[in-house]
């Protein structure tokens, strides 16, 4: 039976408190914290009074805290998703997909978690829409034992998803399928990912042998997102259209639940260690929860600084200075910081752990566990929450994970799910412990992946999700633009600083103008000449219209009856540029959406790109795009009214090359 640790000398301080900063001396050598004595959040917290006498880079250490780092993940991109895709646009096509082998392939995996129930239906999906899908993924034997041949796991594949799976022999550079074929599977597995270091390089020629043949991109591996890969990134590059698939979706849903979403009193809970690596998403959670809860590695570092005995082998290198910023990031804010009061230890000369006061921490203990002042003052805190992140494993030095203050958590956990409290929890240890523990693990959050989430909060871009397409994430009140959204509608692509939408504008008074534009400051100044002179019948809008002009003007209550692409920047029309302008998916959308007899107006001072541009709209127009004039480039602007980039080439006495498009019924 464990006894606790009788050491009278020593004076117990408590755990969670709010820290001030007394004014260093002109050597700043030392730094003295103590606790606000009110409190303004609804966490109470004891009174106590802690010396640091620890030398310290006093430069390098700031009080203030960022309120840009509060407003840093208000948001995530808006990317295009699979579920934005009806059916029949998909019929035909050759869809690659890019599924989480830890989560379809997983041995223990739960087949009622709705990221595996969401990753089965993305390749359901496309195989009902008519497409030809080809699975690609990268597995091993920590991913599951049984399946380790491209055979055992399209068996498998084919079992789960009640449709007929079949690993392909070629690879990469594989033959496209043919459409004629129609008793062939649709369904096809590529050579397991991990065999070739070209994808963990994200080689570009392996890339584009990747995807060869390849029509539409889906990336349903959410969970490796923080990676650079070639079946993640790089392929984005050779594909038309770059989308995200439904276990992606739900992957961004749960990111966003995580640490969008607004509830209060809201606290975080974080194990594990590395704090000199994790640093920056710490002050994040630091600077946007009303508490912090430590019950990992990370706890010995803020104990620390704040001079209380850890022992030497606990203490992290380069965390001194980060602790502290945690520390005045807290106390600037207001909120408590928990680190545990005692730990369950052993030492060279016991064999049964004893229970050590946190302020009796030293040199030869080697804490294992929480002890249970910790649960009972942890319990008390998360209890009064309404939101609640667990990341990383209650886990000390390197033993073991503490399994019963990890059960006691979890429990915890899964009853306030129960209740009115968000709950999440990050990390492949803390979720098994919460399935292991609690039947209702389906009310919380659960993220298994971590590293993506450290990822996330560092404030760093996901490689995977940046190198999808984007999509227009609001609906545009077309009333509140427009005096009558039912006239003629014309688009201009790339409308820069607006010179040739405004002239349009003054020249043709019944019809509608909008301008697409991926600079915002561009857009600004042309939004605010907009309101100055009172027109309701121009517009634009900041966005990247490659990928977002179908979800913009498919929802335009009149007819689109022009589209105008001018001068086009070279340097992002090469053919091998990931955003250049006319891509395939905008020539589709503008080809579905342009009324019958409607226009498109291409226009650039270099040949090259005019030509290029033409060929594309005659290429993937499907015939229905006819040139509505004998001579290869219109001499004069059919309009009359001329852009600023065409003015400046004008004035320079050099062509422009023009061309102007006809919709056919063909």
């Amino acid at each position: 039976m464990s006894r606790i640790l009788d050491m009278h000398h020593c004076r117990p301080t408590p755990s969670l408190m709010f820290f001030t900063c007394k004014s260093q001396d002109s050597s700043g050598n030392y730094v003295k914290l103590k606790k606000k004595g009110t409190v303004t959040s609804s966490i109470q917290a004891n009174s106590s009074e802690v010396g640091l006498g620890h030398r310290t880079d006093r430069g390098s250490l700031s009080h203030k805290v960022k309120e840009d780092d509060v407003k840093a993940f208000d948001a995530l991109p808006h990317v295009r998703y699979l579920s934005e895709f009806q059916k029949d646009e998909l019929m035909g096509k050759v869809v690659m997909v890019r599924f989480d082998s830890n989560v379809l392939l997983g041995e223990k995996q739960d087949q009622q978690a709705k990221v595996f129930i969401s990753a089965l239906s993305t390749i359901k999906y496309l195989h009902e829409a008519g497409a030809k899908v080809i699975l690609m993924s990268s597995w091993s034997v920590k991913t599951n034992s049984k399946l380790l041949s491209a055979e055992s796991v399209s068996a498998y594949l084919s079992s789960i998803l009640k449709l007929r799976a079949i690993p392909m022999k070629s690879f990469p550079g594989y033959e496209q399928p043919t459409m004629e074929d129609s008793l062939k599977p649709s369904i096809y597995l590529l050579k397991n990912l991990s065999q070739f270091k070209e994808d963990l390089a994200n080689n570009s020629r392996f890339s584009e042998e990747l995807c060869s043949g390849v029509d539409i991109f889906v990336n349903d591996a959410f969970f490796q997102s923080h990676k650079v890969l070639a079946s993640t990134v790089g392929v984005t590059s050779f594909c038309y259209t770059s989308v995200a698939g439904f276990q992606f979706e739900e992957g961004l849903i749960q990111l966003e639940k995580a640490f969008v979403t607004k509830r209060s009193p809201y606290i975080a809970m974080v194990g594990g260690g590395n704090l000199v690596e994790k640093s920056a998403a710490v002050h994040y959670l630091v600077s946007s929860c009303d508490g912090l809860v430590f019950v990992g590695n990370m706890s010995f570092q803020i104990m620390h600084a704040l001079g209380l005995p850890v022992p030497k082998k606990l203490v992290e290198v380069g965390a001194f200075n980060e602790a502290i910023r945690i520390i005045r990031i807290a106390n600037s804010r207001n909120i408590p910081i928990l680190f545990p009061k005692d730990f369950w230890c052993l030492n060279d000369h016991l064999k049964k752990p004893q229970l050590v006061p946190t302020h009796c921490l030293f040199e030869g203990w080697s804490p294992v566990g929480l002890g249970p002042n910790s649960l009972e003052e942890i319990t008390a805190l998360l209890s009064k929450s309404k939101k609640i992140v667990w990341i990383g494993p209650v886990k000390f030095g390197l033993s073991i994970q503490d399994s019963y203050g990890t059960s006691i958590l979890a429990k915890l956990f899964g009853k306030l799910s129960q209740g009115n409290c968000d709950v999440t929890v990050v990390g492949n240890m803390a979720c098994k412990a919460l399935m292991e523990e609690t039947s209702v693990s389906s009310g919380c959050n659960v993220i298994e992946n971590a590293s993506i989430v450290w990822e996330f909060l560092k404030g760093r871009n996901l490689p995977g999700l940046m190198a999808l397409d984007r999509g227009y994430p609001y609906s545009i009140d077309w009333h509140a633009i427009f005096d009558d959204p039912a006239r003629p509608l014309l688009v201009d692509i790339g409308s820069g600083n607006g010179l040739f939408l405004f002239g349009m504008v003054r020249k043709m008074k019944d019809m509608n103008f909008l301008g697409l534009e991926m600079n915002g400051k561009l857009v600004k100044r042309c939004l605010e000449t907009v309101r100055q002179s009172g027109l309701k019948n121009g517009y634009f809008i900041e966005t990247n219209a490659t990928s977002t002009f179908r979800s913009i003007v498919s929802g335009y209550p009149g007819e689109l009856v022009l589209a105008s692409i001018q001068c086009p920047n070279p340097d992002f029309n090469r053919p091998e540029h990931r955003w250049k302008m006319v891509q395939r998916s905008l020539i589709e959308a503008i080809r579905d959406l342009l009324s019958l007899d409607g226009k498109v107006f291409l226009q650039s001072d270099i040949e090259a790109v005019a030509l290029r541009m033409k060929q594309q709209f005659l290429k993937y127009g499907n015939g229905k795009f006819t040139i509505d004039h004998q001579e290869e480039w219109l001499k004069e602007n059919p309009f009359g009214v001329e852009s600023d980039w065409e003015q400046h080439v004008l004035h320079r006495g050099l062509p422009m090359y023009r061309l102007m498009l006809s919709k056919s019924l063909r």
